[in-house]
């Protein structure tokens, strides 16, 4: 049974682009969402000159590209994020943990970053930017158990704070499992399109295996050209015995831009898409034709 949870969130300089701090109830951790351009700022919380681990985010906008992500670790936080200030250019926000009772060492937070990276990877939501793999460092299975458990309060707060960085794009992990769920729409339609989606909180979820159509019409919208020469040159588009198919779970902003990359021509998602007994998306969200 899932349990509620109590987050505190605290707008330091009184501005929503300002510096949050943000705490979970009965938990010793503390986190941080610093602007960039805050952190000369941050002279004024003395917690940060304290061990913990740090992402550097750049969630970009542009429909054709991720946002990046740096994850790293530090013994001094504000002097690690001073120094990237000087570093690295790409990133918009940090998110920092640390620890209210000083309770994170220097292994503690080694294991951290590395379960962060491996989590940010398999997530594929973000462009981890990391030169190299953090190493894991070996901690007692007690020490491991306390930062797995630090590590899943750390996941909740991320999304809390706007980021997805480290969420799956989905659940259903079994081709067999697709087949029978109930929220599956379909599209097929000439030059060889045929599509599996799902609509969710975040977007149009379009599954593995569906087929993209190929070539496009004349009057294809310039920014969905860009979208899909973007899938293809990162091979999330693949071409494979004279077809272009979908190489992973592909997270889109609409509907609409899913199956116009699907259909390789304009399109209204809302009903374009349909169930197998025929319902459109649109009907289907508006509860019509129940």
């Amino acid at each position: 049974m899932s349990i509620g949870k109590t987050i505190k969130l605290f707008m330091i300089d009184g501005d929503t682009n300002g510096r949050w701090a943000c705490e979970l109830s009965n938990w010793t951790g503390k986190a941080y969402k610093i602007p960039r351009n805050s952190i000369r700022n941050c002279t004024d919380r003395p917690e940060l000159q304290t061990t913990g681990v740090y992402m550097l985010m750049n969630r970009n906008t542009d429909l054709s590209e991720k946002g990046q992500i740096y994850i790293g670790e530090a013994e001094d936080i504000f002097r690690r994020l001073s120094q990237h200030i000087k570093e690295k250019d790409f990133w918009n926000d940090a998110i920092v943990f640390i620890s209210k009772d000083d309770n994170l060492n220097k292994a503690h937070i080694k294991y951290l970053e590395n379960r962060l990276y491996e989590i940010t990877k398999y997530a594929n939501r973000y462009n981890v930017i990391n030169s190299q793999i953090p190493t894991q460092s070996g901690i007692s299975e007690a020490d491991k158990a306390e930062m797995e458990e630090f590590l899943s309060n750390i996941l909740t707060l991320v999304s809390t704070l706007g980021f997805n960085a480290f969420e799956p794009i989905r659940q259903i992990a079994k081709r067999e499992d697709l087949e029978s769920a109930k929220e599956l729409f379909y599209i097929s339609a000439v030059r060889g399109a045929s599509g599996i989606g799902k609509m969710t909180s975040e977007g149009f979820v379009v599954f593995k295996k569906s087929q993209i159509a190929d070539p496009v019409t004349n009057s294809y919208p310039t920014i969905m050209q860009k979208l899909r020469d973007a899938l293809l040159l990162e091979g999330v588009i693949i071409k494979k015995d004279d077809k272009l198919i979908l190489d992973q779970d592909y997270l889109f902003s609409s509907s609409s831009s899913a199956a116009m990359i699907i259909m390789g021509r304009s399109a209204n998602g809302l009903t374009e898409w349909k169930q197998k007994s025929g319902k459109t998306l649109q009907d289907y969200e508006t509860g019509e034709n129940n």
